[in-house]
This record gives structure tokens, C-alpha cells and sequence, in this order.
């Protein structure tokens, strides 16, 4: 059986009419501040709901706010999570 010819690849040559990659700015460390409130957004929508199943009968506007409690709640602590994505 006689032998397959081999091709040859063209060598890879980039477009030319791509543009330069620019430089990203790296950002530094977050403040310590932002991971104090971050931190504490977190804490307080945990305290607000524990609060909420220990004394929320006899805590006047917390049993006006009645089911809004949960929401209250979970919406600090998500959005505490949802600071954790800018913290470097």
C-alpha cells in the first residue's frame, strides 16, 4: 500500500487588526471599614430574626411589621452576602 503524503500546517500568524491588550488596574485590599459594615449588615439581619422569634410578640413594631420581619431580615443578611463579591 503506498504511504499517505504528509501536509504541511501554515505557521499561525495572528490579525493584525486586532487592537493591543490594555492594562488592567489592579485595585488594592478592601478598606477595613467595608469589611466592618459588611461584617455587621450580615450580624444584624441574623439578630433582627433571632430577635424576631424571641420577642417579636412583645415588641411593638416588630408585631406590627408581623411576616415583613423575615424579609427585613433576610434582605441585610443577603445583602451582606452580596457585599462579599466587591471584598478583596
Amino acid at each position: 500500500m503506498p504511504k499517505s503524503k504528509v501536509r504541511k500546517k501554515a505557521v499561525y500568524t495572528p490579525p493584525t487588526d486586532r487592537r493591543t491588550p490594555v492594562k488592567v488596574k489592579s485595585a488594592g485590599p478592601s478598606h477595613p471599614i467595608y469589611v466592618g459594615v459588611m461584617l455587621g449588615v450580615m450580624v444584624l439581619g441574623l439578630a433582627w430574626l433571632v430577635v424576631n422569634y424571641i420577642a417579636g410578640e412583645s415588641i411593638p413594631f416588630m408585631a406590627d411589621l408581623g411576616n415583613w420581619n423575615f424579609a427585613i431580615g433576610f434582605a441585610l443578611m443577603i445583602g451582606g452576602l452580596l457585599m462579599t463579591m466587591r471584598w478583596r
